[in-house]
């Protein structure tokens, strides 16, 4: 008898109702059979199990299947005290004794859960903040390439030399494209000591500055205090200008002039990014997954967004940052 309450213990993991319901089925009809013959002596070697199955019960079972099973585990208690009576503080420690297993099972269960959760919750940052690198950055010079590509062909025949100053330009792109690439991949696959690797800043801001000759003109002027500003501000500003830039070029092709303008003093720093190109046809569902990210960016921050159009009907981009970088 004591195997046929050993031997469920083997799949108390994949069905453990299955097992209580063997386990504790076979002592409550044991326990019958001793009060109608009157006989005395209980199954002590097999108390262990019954209180691991109760764990069990509790780990790896449904709620249902944890209803269905404790009803049948209080059954065989009442049964099992019916056959050995017990003074009440014996009855009350059997129960509690029981009550703890399955409560510990029941405790083990959330906390794996907690834990699997808080793991998926840092898998999907994790997933976002690539997406948002990944859009900011390939996004960018892939565009870029784009358009110079067009450009190449349209004066491919009429003026080399232009066609070639284009070529040059897809070169560039191309190469920081591949480099930015290798870089994102590089911290996927090394350590995370890799995280420490030097993140855009101003200075990159600066050079996103295009000359006439290319469309549309970007300029960028840089004004205020900027000591001590906090690394992942300076990435962010970079970021926001660059994805700012990128659908400039994307989303309002007409236009010639984008106005970069960051401006900083001893609480926060102000980004304006103003294109003249004509606002009716850009959208928030056309733009897509680029004023997502730069919100995200911004809020994450404890920072201020917004982008929408201009009183002269043109496309402005703007966001206002703490210098700290301080989220909320």
């Amino acid at each position: 008898m004591v195997l046929a309450v050993l031997v469920p213990l083997l799949w108390r993991r994949t069905h453990p109702l299955l097992a209580v319901v063997v386990a504790f089925g076979i002592l409550t009809i044991i326990d019958i059979v001793r009060i109608l013959t009157e006989s005395q002596g209980q199954l002590l070697s097999s108390i262990s199990a019954t209180l691991i199955l109760a764990y069990a019960l509790f780990r790896w079972g449904s709620g249902r299947e944890a209803v269905c099973g404790l009803g049948i585990i209080l059954l065989w208690l009442g049964v099992t005290y019916l056959a050995d009576p017990m003074t009440v503080a014996e009855t009350v420690a059997g129960y509690a004794f029981f009550l703890f297993a399955a409560t510990l099972g029941a405790a083990v269960r959330y906390g794996t859960r907690v834990r699997i959760r808080d793991i998926d919750q840092a898998k999907a940052r994790e997933r976002e903040q690539l997406a948002r690198e990944l859009h900011d950055t390939v996004a960018h010079h892939v565009s870029g390439i784009a358009i110079q590509a067009q450009a190449g062909r349209a004066v491919a025949v009429t003026h080399p030399e232009r066609a070639d100053a284009a070529f040059a330009v897809i070169e560039e792109a191309a190469t920081r494209t591949l480099n930015e690439l290798r870089a994102i991949v590089g911290v996927l696959r090394t350590s995370p000591e890799a995280a420490l690797a030097p993140q855009p800043g101003l200075a990159e801001v600066e050079q996103l500055a295009t000359d006439d000759r290319a469309r549309p003109c970007v300029t960028v002027e840089v004004v205020g205090q900027f000591d001590d500003l906090s690394p992942a501000v300076e990435a962010a500003i970079y970021r926001l200008t660059q994805e700012s830039i990128t659908n400039a070029r994307r989303h309002a092709r007409q236009a010639t002039q984008v106005s970069v303008t960051v401006v900083g003093d001893d609480k926060e720093v102000r980004v304006t990014i103003d294109n003249d190109g004509s606002s009716g046809g850009v959208s928030r569902d056309r733009i897509g997954y680029g004023l997502v990210g730069m919100q995200e960016r911004a809020s994450l921050l404890g920072g201020t967004f917004y982008a929408g159009p201009t009183a002269e009907q043109a496309w402005r981009v703007e966001a206002t940052l703490p210098r700290t970088g301080m989220s909320r």
